[in-house]
This record gives structure tokens, C-alpha cells and sequence, in this order.
């Protein structure tokens, strides 16, 4: 539960041509140039943190409050430009078990109900695996201060989506490009079903649990501890 922030990512293994007439597979045994990945992320990390430290966006306290100098900053700019390392392996148990796990990590909070242990003169504990020692399960106990401050950061700044879409999943042409691209790779439908629960799958279509048509939509949030009119007329513009 410690701060490690990181993205997980699922990338199409190719896309729609230009005209959307076809669809283009990359090749068999190759995905991405793992050298030129490395340089693109070294080029971008570099240019965002310039211009974090241009805006004073950074923290620096601490070690790090030298850095303040700019001439300190740039020493370390520059110094950031030696070889960054990349690393791409297929995974373990194919492509089928990636999806599976992503489906389950990004509905998960940061720690289970399972993991919690005990709650005894203000400290928590709670079971963790131990990656270093063959994924050992242990449990570690400490203050409940400290064990909110981890579970807090595993909380989302204002601003940032949890789930982002992009290309032909974006939201807004995502029912469209899809049932295209199905069209175009043969069987494909009926190898993600097989993939999926029934719960995933339900999940996705988003369908009214009563009568079992129609899409459901978002059409407003209720805020914690507003009171609701029930009495009310409930207006939706289907629009």
C-alpha cells in the first residue's frame, strides 16, 4: 500500500486503416521497438519535468531543496539523458489472462476486505505478499494515521479518470468502431465472450436489470447526505 504510482495499459495489436475499410494486424512476433519506446519515454518524462520546474510545480524540500537553484536543476536535467532502460516480455499466460486480471484490478480498491486482519489499540493489520521472499504472505501491523495515509493515497487527485478509452474505444464513436472492427476480424465477438463472467459481460452491456432492454446512461450524481424528493416527477430527456 505503499505510493507507487503506475499505469496498466491494453493495446489494440493494430487498428483500422485510414479509410476504415480494413483492419491492420501488427506482425506475429514483434509489438513494439523496445528502443525507440525507451528514448520516447526518456524524450517526454524530460520535457514534463522541465516544465513542471518552469511553473514551480515541484516540490523540492528536504535533499532536494538544492535543486532549487536552477543551475542545480539543469545539472540534473542534463544528467537524465543517459540510457533508460525498457523492458517487453510476452505474458505468461497469454493475452487472455492480462485481460482477465485488468478486468478485475481496475473495479478493486486499494486493499481488500479479505486482507484486513484485526483492528486492536489504534493499530491495523492486514496481510501482504512478500514479492522478495517467493510472494510470502505475511501480515504487517501499524497505526491506523498511517494505514489512512496509505489508503488515501491510492485515491485519485481531483481531475483524473480512473479509466480512460482512446482511438476506436473512445466514448464517443466506441459501438460504432467496435462493431466495425468486429466485422472485420471474423470470430472475433465470440472470442471475448468466452473471455468474460457473465457478471463482466452484463457489466458491458449495461442493460436495465428489469426489463433486460435499452442501454442504462449516467444522467446525474447524487451527492452523500442530500436528501432526495421522492415525490418529485423524474424527468429524463432521451434526446
Amino acid at each position: 500500500m505503499l505510493h507507487h504510482p503506475h499505469l496498466h495499459c491494453l493495446v489494440p495489436a493494430g487498428g483500422l486503416s485510414l479509410d476504415r475499410s480494413r483492419w491492420i494486424s501488427c506482425r506475429k512476433r514483434f509489438f513494439l521497438p523496445v528502443a525507440v519506446l525507451a528514448s520516447r519515454f526518456r524524450k517526454r518524462f524530460r520535457t514534463l519535468l522541465a516544465a513542471a520546474y518552469r511553473r514551480k510545480e515541484l516540490k523540492l524540500s528536504g535533499k532536494l531543496r538544492p535543486l532549487l537553484r536552477p543551475v542545480a536543476f539543469d545539472r540534473l536535467y542534463r544528467s537524465l539523458k543517459k540510457k533508460w532502460v525498457v523492458y517487453a516480455k510476452p505474458p505468461f499466460g497469454g493475452p487472455e489472462q492480462v485481460f482477465k486480471y485488468l478486468a478485475r484490478y481496475t473495479h478493486r480498491i486499494a486493499i481488500a476486505n479479505g486482507r484486513l486482519v484485526g483492528l486492536d489499540n489504534g493499530n491495523v493489520s492486514f496481510r501482504w505478499r512478500d514479492s522478495a521472499n517467493g510472494n510470502t504472505q505475511k501480515v504487517m501491523t501499524v497505526g491506523a494515521v498511517e494505514f489512512i495515509r496509505r489508503f488515501l493515497m491510492h485515491v485519485l487527485p481531483p481531475g483524473f479518470v480512473k479509466i480512460r478509452h482512446f482511438g476506436f474505444l473512445a466514448n464517443t464513436n466506441r459501438r460504432v468502431s467496435l462493431a466495425l472492427c468486429r466485422s472485420l476480424l471474423a470470430g472475433a465477438e465470440q472470442g471475448v465472450s468466452k473471455m468474460l463472467t457473465d457478471l463482466q459481460v452484463r457489466a458491458i452491456q449495461r442493460k436495465c436489470p428489469i426489463c433486460h432492454t435499452g442501454t442504462l446512461h449516467v444522467i446525474g450524481w447524487i451527492a452523500p447526505g442530500v436528501p432526495i424528493n421522492l415525490a418529485a416527477p423524474i424527468c429524463v430527456d432521451t434526446s
